[in-house]
């Protein structure tokens, strides 16, 4: 079920009074089913998947914090096993099981190993992590092991991030599900606020610049260096927008309901340096890996040549995680270089070099920016082979034809790229420009409301698009 769908919509208006209608101790209940149908509605037997992760970590959390000594760890490695192994299985095996039979097809040797025909569920990487940190928390002593079977389940289905996140922590999401939630306007109107303007960032901007960027990524070959360029800016804006409104989404919908998810994106865009960019991107996911990989392999408080192994190998893993391929691995690399390097030369991102401290931050920004870009290119592209092709293409820069399709898709395109920069540049330095939506002027309110609703309807593409991490 997609947020930006009919089907959601039905959903949404049914799940949410039934939400306030019940007594407290049976909305769990209700929300568990819910999350349940919200996962059914894509592949329904990967249900069952949740269904053994949730049993393992269950029992895993009670055990580890029952356990004394050795037992605990035993217990952790176990429910981590059952995890990543479940994850290895679905999304690595057969990319594992591929480059086994070309690195032994050097060898004239055939690989025997069969392939599984098998779809990545929906949201694997998402859902695991955040099993995952349960356990690892409940280890650290930092959560109390849940008793409430039931509980347990929602925080890993809860339905509004359970296939694209936010990647929450049980300290966060576990202490909210006990509450008794009380209906409020404000948290109405913040969740609806945060809902319109996520589905706002996807289907006007994110699902509209899809379509350049499918046509020419699609058919890079038949493309100049100049579209190339275009379309790989565009895919930044795209996958932003996709993203961020997902996140957007989903915690107006439980902001609706009263819990609150964490904040996932914060202006990306605007970040003076690499560093600064993972701190605005895909927040919960880089913490994760700050807090469960980066500081357990010593962080930054090792040697120099160790400390830059270890944001290598995070960045890595990080690439890794967001997809089976060459070209994700790749991706993290370039990220892994780029922090190396950002903090390597940290007194020169610091220095007023251009002697004008706001054309500094600007070039800072512009250049940040521009490598973020470079390395959108593997991300998007489909092979490592083709990413290639296209860094040539640009590099060897050739003037082509801007539009593609229509221009006033294009027209449209450029234009809402920088509404949208112009409204995270005033709410970055100024104010927070959506606050509109709370002004105590009923008209000016109502007005937000109507001309965001009407650009949506007017604007937006209405193509049943899929968001871009589901696949994740």
């Amino acid at each position: 079920m997609l947020f930006n769908s009919l089907h959601f919509f039905f959903f949404f208006i049914v799940v949410t009074p039934a939400f306030f209608l019940l007594a407290h101790q049976h909305r769990w209940k209700l929300l568990l089913a819910a999350s349940c149908y919200f996962y059914m509605t894509f592949v329904p037997v990967y249900i069952l998947i949740l269904g053994f992760t949730i049993v393992v970590d269950y029992f895993a959390g009670i055990l580890i914090e029952t356990s004394k000594g050795k037992k605990r760890k035993f217990f952790l490695i176990l429910s981590l096993i059952a995890n990543i192994g479940v994850l290895a299985i679905f999304k690595y095996y057969n990319f594992l099981n591929e480059n086994l039979s070309l690195l032994l097809g050097n060898f004239d040797y055939n690989n025997k190993i069969p392939y599984l025909n098998i779809l990545l569920p929906i949201g694997l990487s998402f859902h695991t992590f955040q099993a995952m940190s349960y356990t690892i928390e409940v280890y650290r002593g930092n959560q109390k092991a849940e008793r409430h079977f039931g509980i347990y389940s929602l925080y890993v289905m809860f339905y509004p991030q359970l296939v694209a996140g936010p990647i929450e922590r049980p300290q966060n999401i576990l202490p909210q599900l006990h509450e008794k939630k009380e209906f409020s306007y404000e948290n109405v109107v913040e969740g609806l606020k945060h809902i319109v303007w996520g589905l706002f960032k996807k289907v006007v901007i994110a699902d509209r610049l899809s379509l350049y960027v499918d046509a020419v990524y699609n058919n890079s070959d038949q493309h100049s260096g100049l579209t190339l360029i275009v379309a790989t800016v565009f895919f930044a804006f795209q996958i932003y927008c996709d993203f961020s409104g997902y996140s957007d989404i989903a915690i107006g919908c439980a902001r609706v309901m009263g819990y609150r998810l964490m904040m996932n994106f914060r202006r990306p865009y605007l970040a003076a340096s690499i560093k600064e960019f993972w701190s605005r991107w895909h927040i919960s996911l880089s913490t994760w890996f700050r807090d469960y990989l980066y500081f357990p392999l010593g962080g930054s408080k090792v040697s120099k040549l160790r400390w830059y192994s270890n944001l290598f190998i995070v960045f890595m893993v990080s690439g890794l995680w967001h997809g089976a391929n060459w070209t994700f691995i790749v991706w993290g690399a370039l990220h892994g270089t780029y922090q190396i390097f950002s903090v390597s030369f940290k007194n020169f991102n610091d220095r007023n070099y251009l002697g004008y401290r706001p054309l500094t931050n600007a070039f800072q920004v512009l250049l940040t920016f521009t490598l973020v870009c470079f390395a959108w290119i593997f991300f998007r592209a489909n092979n490592v082979n083709q990413a290639f092709a296209i860094c040539e293409s640009i590099f060897t820069f050739k003037p082509g034809d801007l539009f593609i399709g229509t221009p006033e898709t294009f027209a449209y395109s450029v234009i809402w790229i920088l509404f949208l920069l112009i409204v995270e540049y005033i709410t970055e330095y100024y104010c927070d420009i959506i606050q509109v939506f709370h002004s105590p002027n009923r008209a000016l309110r109502y007005a937000g409301y109507t001309i965001m609703v009407l650009c949506i309807i007017l604007f937006g593409v209405f193509n049943g698009g899929q968001f871009i991490y589901f696949q994740f």
